[in-house]
């Protein structure tokens, strides 16, 4: 889930300042599309009651009442998450810059207001997203644009459903559900990575069971091979960085900079065409085996895909049990903050 660091309160007062600063016009044009997106909330209750309601949204959003029912079984806390509805009126809701540097596997941070650093921007004016990118790039860095579905406000306002959540499949669409809820279940302080693979492993686990519980053998099998494929992912990127790092650790000049860079990708292309792309049950590279490393792009891949083994072996020491897995977690990580949180369940979940 993509964090927008701006809500509608934060546009309020600021004036003619709108005119001078790139800043203030980028606050407040996210604080109108926040306002927009919340003024049109409905209740998902009433949308599924209704008759009125297009029968494939119904059928979705019934899909997310009975996730967050089972959600509530599981032990997991839904909170307020998806009780209302938005219909944003477009497929895609914003696009997302990540940057790097070329010699580094550490992501360029901007600083916003009441949440300061985080390492992407959030975009619903596509144009200004491209410039901005095309100008991190002139500057030398690797950039990632990517259209996002989704976003939060950080507990400020009570996130609806967006409509572009709407064209995953039963699966995602339940993991979905799972995830967010997951988040608001257990959450360590300073820990992205720890918190997006956790939510990651609880939103397929989760609805692996939730499919199994209805008799639907089918999805409960995509659910699994969905997260199958998740690890076997996690492990290529884990390796994937550890070259490059290696590489960049070597203070490498711009030509062999360049020359490793390329030897890594063929690395990868080589890997996703062989080993790792036959382990793999639901996902398909082609082409995009074919990228260049970028250091951005790694990033935003791995922060939802490390050390998902882990969590795996937390999984398998409890029975299998996604309902005790989850509550023995959150009293593992009681009082734990950062790096720290992977090193604790490393240590629990054993070999």
């Amino acid at each position: 889930m993509i964090f927008l660091a701006v809500v509608a309160a934060l546009f309020a007062g600021y004036g003619t300042a709108y005119l001078a600063s790139e800043d203030v016009r980028y606050i407040s044009r996210a604080g109108m599309e926040e306002t927009r997106i919340l003024q049109s909330r409905e209740p998902i209750g009433d949308l599924v009651a209704s008759r009125e309601t297009d029968p494939a949204v119904r059928h979705s959003l019934r899909l997310v009442l009975q996730t967050r029912n089972y959600a509530a079984r599981l032990g997991l806390n839904a909170k307020e998450t998806y009780t209302t509805y938005a219909d944003v009126g477009r497929d895609t809701l914003l696009l997302v810059l990540q940057a790097a540097p070329r010699d580094c596997i550490c992501p360029y941070t901007w600083k916003y207001p009441i949440v300061g650093r985080i390492p992407y921007k959030g975009f619903f004016d596509f144009a200004v997203a491209r410039r901005s990118a095309d100008q991190m790039s002139s500057r030398g860095y690797d950039v990632y644009l990517r259209p996002s579905s989704a976003f939060s406000t950080l507990g400020w306002f009570n996130d609806p459903l967006l409509s572009t959540a709407l064209s995953r499949d039963s699966v995602e669409l339940a993991a979905l559900v799972f995830h967010e809820i997951a988040h608001n279940t257990l959450y360590v302080k300073s820990a992205t990575p720890f918190n997006e693979s956790y939510a990651q492993f609880v939103g397929y686990r989760s609805a692996q069971s939730f499919f199994i519980e209805r008799g639907d053998t089918a999805r409960a099998r995509q659910a699994a091979d969905r997260w199958h494929d998740e690890m076997v992912l996690g492990e290529f990127y884990q390796d994937l960085v550890a070259r490059l790092e290696q590489l960049y650790a070597s203070e490498p000049d711009s030509a062999a900079l360049e020359a490793g860079r390329a030897e890594a990708g063929a690395w990868a292309r080589q890997q996703l065409d062989g080993s790792v792309g036959a382990r793999l049950r639901t996902l398909r590279f082609g082409a995009a085996a074919d990228r260049p490393v970028n250091n951005a792009r790694l990033i935003g891949a791995t922060i939802y895909r490390t050390r998902l083994d882990l969590f795996e072996r937390w999984y398998q020491r409890h029975d299998r049990d996604i309902r005790s897995s989850v509550a023995a977690l959150g009293e593992l990580m009681d009082g734990v903050e950062g790096d720290s949180a992977f090193g604790r369940l490393e240590q629990a979940a054993g070999k």
